[in-house]
C-alpha cells in the first residue's frame, strides 16, 4: 500500500545512482497504440482499443535491498518511511483501487440474477476477484498526495469511477463507482494499516466496501483480507492474503463467510479460499472453495461434506523422511512455498469466477494485468478534460512509466517537499484541509464511520482544485 511520507527526509535518491540495465521488449510488444488521424484506434465493434504494453519495461530490483532501508527505521511508523522509487510500480494507490473493477462482469451477473443466493455467489466472487490482481505484484504503488484524484470511465465495461485521497495522516483513499445503466453503486474507503514484522510487511486494509444493487434494492458490505509481503530482507519476495471476509446482504440477512487461509508451515494452504453462504437463520445454503489466484467454485454443503469424508478415508498422510523434515523446517515461511497443485474440483460444482490471463510480457511490466496496463494511459485530448489532480498528470509516475528513473525520483522528492510546504502553510494560517469530492459521514448500512461521495465530479467544474503537482 506504500510507505512514502511527507515527513521523511528522502535521503535516498536514484538521482545519485546509475540505473540498472533495462530489459528489452520484443518489437511486437511495443506500447504504441495505433492511431488513425491522431485518434485512438477504434475496433470494428466500436470499442476503443486500449494499450497492451507500457512505454518502457521495469528496471531490475536486484541491485537494491529493502532491508538496507528498513533497518534504519526499526520502531518507526511505516507510513513515515521513504522507500526508493525502484521498489514502486508506476501506478498510484488510487489506480490500484480501480483494479477492483477488472471483473465487473460479476457485478453485472449479480444484477441479472433473480435468485438472491445466486446474487450473493456473484458478489462473493467479485470480492475475491478484487484482490486477484495483487498476485505477484510485489512492487508498491505510489502513495497518493493529499487531494490527488483518479477517474476512469469505461463505456465498454459499463461503469465510471472516481477516487480521491481524502487524508494523508492517516492515509485514507475514498472511491465511488456507478454503472452507466444506473444498475449498481460501488463505494468505500480504505485505510491501510501497515506493520513491519522483521521478515515481512503486513497491510491490514481497514475500511468498509459497499456494493448496492439498485434493481434489487440490496446492499452488501465487506472488508478486504490482510495482505502480507514476505522476504523483505533476503530471498524472493512473495505475497499472500489471509483473514476472514464477511459479506453481509443487509436486505435479506444472508451472509457469506470467506476464509483466506494463511499458507501454513509447508505452504499447503497457500492462496486457498474456503467459505459458505448462510441465510438469516444461519442455515448453510452452499459452500465456496478455490484460490484467489486462480478460480472459485461453489457446491451444496452435503456434496462438499461427503467429498471431504471420502477424501479422508481414501488417502493416508504421507510420512516425510528426516531429511524432508529438516528442509521444511529450514525453509519454513522464508522461501516462496512451491505449491504445484491447482484447485481440487468437486464433482457437481459450479464455476463462479476464473482469473484473467495476463499479457505474455507481464513480468517485464511489474506483473500488471491487461486492465492495469491501461490505467495510466494518457490519450490525446484527455488532459484538457481531466481534473488537474488526476494521477495521469503526476510527473513522477509518468516519468517512471517512461523509464526515466532519475527524473522520476527527483520529481517524487519535489512533490513531497511541495506537500510538506503546503501543510506548514496551512498550519501557519490555521486553515483546515477541505476534501473536494468526498465528505466524512456514516455508512448507512453498517453505521460505522465512512467517506461518502459528495457528487458533482462529472460536471467537470475543476476551478477550485488544489495545485498539488
Amino acid at each position: 500500500t506504500g510507505f512514502d511520507s511527507d515527513n521523511s527526509s528522502g535521503d535516498f535518491s536514484e538521482a545519485n545512482h546509475k540505473g540498472p540495465e533495462m530489459l528489452d521488449l520484443e518489437p511486437h510488444q511495443s506500447n504504441r497504440t495505433e492511431k488513425h488521424n491522431g485518434e485512438t484506434e477504434i475496433q470494428e465493434n466500436g470499442i476503443k482499443r486500449h494499450r497492451t504494453s507500457l512505454p518502457a519495461p521495469m528496471f531490475s530490483r536486484s541491485d537494491f535491498s529493502v532491508w538496507s532501508i528498513l533497518k534504519k527505521c526499526i520502531g518507526l511508523e511505516l507510513s513515515k518511511i521513504t522507500m526508493p522509487i525502484v521498489f514502486n510500480e508506476p501506478l498510484s494507490f488510487l489506480q490500484r483501487i480501480t483494479e477492483y473493477m477488472e471483473h465487473i462482469y460479476l457485478i453485472n451477473k449479480a444484477c441479472s440474477h433473480t435468485d438472491p443466493l445466486e446474487r450473493m455467489q456473484a458478489v462473493a466472487a467479485f470480492a475475491v476477484s478484487a484482490v486477484a490482481s495483487q498476485w505477484e505484484r510485489t512492487g508498491k504503488p505510489f502513495n497518493p498526495l493529499l487531494g490527488e484524484t483518479y477517474e476512469l470511465t469505461r463505456e465498454d465495461l459499463g461503469f465510471r469511477f472516481i477516487s480521491e485521497q481524502v487524508s494523508h495522516h492517516p492515509p485514507i483513499s475514498a472511491f465511488y463507482s456507478e454503472g452507466l445503466n444506473k444498475d449498481f453503486i460501488f463505494h468505500g474507503s480504505i485505510y491501510p494499516k501497515l506493520k513491519f514484522w522483521g521478515k515481512s510487511i503486513e497491510a491490514e486494509p481497514r475500511g468498509t466496501i459497499t456494493l448496492e444493487l439498485l434493481k434489487h434494492n440490496e446492499a452488501y458490505t465487506w472488508t478486504n483480507p490482510t495482505c502480507c509481503v514476505h522476504n523483505v530482507i533476503i530471498g524472493k519476495l512473495w505475497l499472500e492474503q489471509y483473514g476472514v471476509v464477511e459479506i453481509v446482504n443487509h436486505s435479506t440477512g444472508d451472509k457469506c463467510v470467506l476464509n483466506f487461509k494463511p499458507c501454513g508451515l509447508f505452504g499447503k494452504e497457500l492462496h486457498r479460499v474456503e467459505g459458505y453462504i448462510q441465510d438469516k437463520h444461519r442455515k448453510k445454503l452452499c459452500v465456496i472453495y478455490g484460490k484467489w489466484t486462480e478460480c472459485l467454485w461453489c457446491t451444496d454443503p452435503t456434496t462438499y461434506e461427503t467429498y471431504k469424508k471420502s477424501e479422508k478415508r481414501g488417502s493416508e498422510p504421507k510420512k516425510k523422511s528426516n531429511e524432508e523434515d529438516v528442509k521444511s523446517e529450514n525453509d519454513e515461511a522464508d522461501d516462496m512455498p512451491e505449491v504445484q497443485d491447482t484447485v481440487q474440483f468437486i464433482p457437481g460444482s459450479k464455476l463462479l469466477w476464473r482469473i484473467n490471463c495476463r499479457p505474455p510480457n507481464s513480468s517485464q511490466m511489474y506483473n500488471f494485468t491487461s486492465f492495469a496496463v491501461s490505467l495510466n494511459e494518457l490519450e490525446k485530448g484527455m488532459e484538457a478534460i481531466l481534473a488537474p489532480t488526476d494521477c495521469r498528470l503526476r510527473p513522477d509516475i509518468r516519468n517512471m512509466e517512461n523509464g526515466n528513473m532519475d527524473v522520476a525520483s527527483r520529481e517524487k522528492e519535489r512533490l513531497e517537499e511541495k506537500q510538506r510546504a503546503a501543510r506548514k502553510e496551512r498550519a501557519k494560517d490555521e486553515v483546515e484541509w477541505h476534501t473536494r469530492w468526498f465528505h466524512q459521514g456514516t455508512n448507512p448500512y453498517t453505521g460505522t464511520p465512512d467517506w461518502l461521495y459528495s457528487g458533482g465530479y462529472f460536471d467537470r467544474n475543476f476551478s477550485d482544485c488544489p495545485d498539488i503537482y
